[in-house]
């Protein structure tokens, strides 16, 4: 070949060269351009269109609910929904452990499923059979659904490659009924229903996250590298003031004696008197949150936040309250009071026993709870004066905890009291209260005058550690020292003295006490015979109160008067002094106040 062909050979192989980098060098921008530069353009063009993306829910964890001591009474597990691609069901070769191969068959894997499942063999192949009859093509079919990790891993383990698992978070309450009503419980679908779990779902719930990534080739594999991840968000965890131990006896306390009472309900606070901590409420009937359906509607809520009432003789100290803290009487202030008697007005009032007219002090009309003669002590203030005093001890205030479904109380203003009500007003009734209405009352008198609010939550603590206490509110000064001394005193002969004295004895401590037995309406206001809602609430050691107690009991029948609610209320105070480790004391009032003068 002569040199000028040479050249023209060269030049040819070096175009064809630089043509072919040129090429190259095109593709390799473009893949930059794709891959990198517009990498995220083209991965949400894909993610839109669909058929080319994948995706996977990563689930956040539901918080904790735990108790003062860090008990957890609520918490969250992985459940699992099984399901079955029927067209690949049939019988599958195994290999022994000595190496020899068998055939393990439909119905044998069948009676496996059923084993670890809860469904049966026959209801497995029934479903399978029904889901290939109707499309032969489908790849689909539920078996069961809310089954534990166990049982999970028990099917694993069964190496049954038509499995399909699909995990979704579920709640569970490791100490069953205790405290159930409170802590209140979701449905199927997670949502939040009642209790703690509806009030503090801001703190406990959970934000689940997604793993999604690109797809390549027919058979969809994930394309490594192309993940995009966002991350599940944890719930916090919600600390409660109850102790669960002393819950649980609670619990187990009430059940009985409301079953010995033939009651159809009754409850138990307990308050912490200088902290206005609630450390237990408890009730029966009860409600189990791991197994909501089994209990009845009506008690699936809290009886104690959820129950209005006339308090009735509960409040007469109350009213004694108000009248020493306005200066119009004192402890042994009198008045005379026949066992009924009908005022210049046409009101009829009558006590609940048969008397002559005694001259009553005001203890005295306490330790008796005569109502006609707390309507003459009552009469020292005008409506309007005992309206503001009932208000300022929560009546028709609203709710003092903000539990869900937390009922108010209710009473009219004092230009729309009538006759009756004049007086009715003064022995609680003619007005409504809560449950914690009246032990934030007991708690006031009991903590020198000073209402500290009650709480039920102490604080929320965030997935990373940030603490968040609850502020019930600030303390408020409602009766002067004096005053509350004075009505402590008083209670504590009404313990010492009155008609249940004997019933709600604690050795070694003395106990400041009153019972009280309300009327229940038929709904048209007028007051069904004999039926009652019965209460009872004190504090001790009633010389340095450390806690109040409150029990109810609900249309009891064995005995119907209040005094049905003595045994439980004695039973209650012995646990909780004894429980909380709180010395004994004084047995007896220091000063004892006499009935009569």
């Amino acid at each position: 070949m002569n040199p000028i062909a040479k050249r023209s050979a060269r030049r040819r192989t070096m175009v064809a060269a630089a043509l072919v980098l040129i090429v190259l060098a095109g593709f390799v921008v473009r893949l930059i351009d794709i891959q990198v530069v517009h990498a995220d353009d083209h991965i949400a063009d894909s993610q839109r269109t669909g058929n080319m993306t994948g995706s996977e829910k990563l689930w956040g964890t539901r918080g904790t609910i735990v108790d003062a001591d860090g008990v957890v009474l609520a918490s969250s597990t992985m459940r699992y929904d099984l399901a079955i691609d029927p067209a690949l069901v049939g019988d599958i070769e195994r290999t022994r452990e000595d190496g020899t191969e068998y055939t393990q068959t439909w119905d044998e894997q069948a009676d496996l499923i059923a084993q670890v499942s809860g469904t049966s063999a026959d209801e497995i192949k029934r479903i399978v059979a029904d889901t290939l009859e109707a499309d032969p093509d489908a790849r689909w079919a539920q078996l069961a659904k809310n089954l534990s990790t166990a049982q999970y891993q028990a099917l694993r383990e069964l190496e049954l490659p038509y499995l399909v698992y699909d995990p979704k978070p579920s709640r569970t309450y490791p100490n069953g009924a205790v405290a159930g009503n409170l802590i209140g419980f979701e449905s199927n679908d997670g949502d939040p229903l009642a209790g703690i779990e509806l009030a503090q779902d801001s703190c406990l719930e959970a934000k689940d996250g997604e793993v999604t990534f690109a797809k390549g080739g027919a058979d969809g594999i994930r394309i490594p590298g192309s993940e995009q991840v966002t991350p599940a968000v944890d719930g916090g965890q919600v600390q409660l003031t109850l102790d669960s131990d002393l819950q649980w006896y609670m619990e187990q306390m009430i059940a009985e004696e409301t079953q010995n009472q033939r009651a159809v309900a009754g409850t138990v606070t307990v308050v912490d008197v200088q902290t206005g901590q609630i450390r237990a409420a408890a009730q029966y009937p009860s409600m189990d949150p791991n197994d909501v359906l089994a209990s009845d509607p009506t008690y699936r809520g809290s009886l104690i936040f959820g129950t209005v009432f006339e308090p009735g003789s509960t409040f007469k100290p109350i009213t004694a309250a108000m009248l020493l803290e306005e200066g119009v009487a004192t402890p042994l202030s009198t008045t005379t009071a026949a066992g009924w008697e009908q005022f210049p007005n046409g009101a009829r009032v009558g006590d609940s026993f048969q008397h002559p007219t005694y001259t009553y002090t005001l203890a005295g009309a306490l330790i008796d709870s005569s109502n006609v003669a707390l309507s003459k002590f009552g009469e020292l203030l005008p409506d309007e004066k005992r309206y503001e005093w009932l208000k300022r001890f929560g009546i028709g205030g609203g709710a003092v905890v903000g539990f869900p479904g937390e009922e108010n109380g209710w009473i009219r203003p004092a230009s729309e009291w009538d006759n009756q009500t004049h007086y009715a007003t003064t022995f609680g009734q003619a007005f409504t209260a809560t449950i914690p209405q009246v032990v934030s009352a007991y708690q006031t008198i009991a903590n020198g005058g000073v209402r500290v609010p009650l709480s039920l939550i102490e604080s929320c603590t965030s997935p990373d550690g940030e603490l968040t206490t609850m502020d019930p509110g600030e303390p408020e000064r409602i009766l002067s020292e004096d005053t509350a001394e004075d009505v402590r005193l008083m209670l504590e002969n009404v313990g010492f003295q009155g008609p249940v004295a004997e019933q709600i004895k604690v050795p070694g401590y003395s106990i400041a006490a009153k019972t009280g037995t309300a009327q229940k309406t038929d709904g048209n206001g007028r007051y069904k015979s004999g039926i009652y809602f019965t209460s009872i609430v004190g504090f001790a050691p009633a010389d340095d109160p450390q806690y109040v107690v409150m029990i109810t009991l609900d249309e009891p029948k064995r005995v119907t008067s209040s005094a049905a609610t003595a045994p439980a209320l004695q039973k209650a105070m012995e646990y909780v002094l004894k429980d909380q480790r709180v010395l004994p004391g004084a047995s007896e009032p220091e000063t004892k106040l006499p009935k009569f003068k």
